[in-house]
């Protein structure tokens, strides 16, 4: 498993850059992650989306939520996702919130 340096904390990686492990997350590394994945500035409603995608990966034994999950119980819409998260919401919001890729994510 690698290491890397997010937002002056070690963490470990997987091949595809995601979490490994989710205790290590922190509020400052979604920031510095949601800029590279040009997601920007974290608001109100991004938080509200990755707090669910927390909550309901540690009561499923970490599995991130696929994207009809969010949409169908966070109170968001597609498109809102979408909006929020542009080009492939599912697997940015994982990565966002500290957690692995979601099953079904290309």
């Amino acid at each position: 498993m690698a290491t890397r340096t997010i937002a002056g904390k070690n963490v470990e990686v997987n091949e595809e850059g995601f979490m490994t492990n989710p205790v290590e997350w922190t509020k400052e590394i979604a920031v510095e992650l949601a800029n590279e994945e040009g997601v920007g500035e974290l608001t109100a409603a991004h938080w509200k989306i990755i707090d669910y995608a927390r909550d309901t990966a540690m009561k499923n034994g970490g599995a991130a939520p696929t994207l009809r999950n969010i949409t169908t119980n966070a109170g968001v819409t597609t498109k809102e996702l979408f909006a929020l998260f542009p080009k492939g919401p599912a697997k940015k919001v994982a990565r966002v919130a500290g957690l692995g890729k979601p099953e079904g994510c290309v």
